[in-house]
């Protein structure tokens, strides 16, 4: 799942809160909205967490010298 699923969560959780007017017996959908918005906007910020951990620039590592090599310079 990427991030483009859970932004598409987050507005269809919008609008069966706030822009629809449906009545369903058996279901709230403004509880559905809701909890479709809560879990768009948790898998946005775990994603965009594992994303920012994946894209951390690591320093090369500094050649070592060995004793040896120093003295035969000198």
């Amino acid at each position: 799942m990427g991030p483009g699923l859970f932004i598409i969560m987050i507005a269809v959780g919008a609008v069966l809160t706030f822009a629809s007017d449906w009545e369903l017996e058996a279901v709230d959908l403004d509880l559905v909205g809701l909890i479709l918005m809560g879990v768009g906007l948790l898998g946005t910020t775990v994603c965009a967490g594992v994303l920012r951990r994946r894209r951390m620039v690591v320093p090369p590592v500094a050649p070592t010298v060995a004793d040896d090599d120093r003295r035969g310079l000198l």
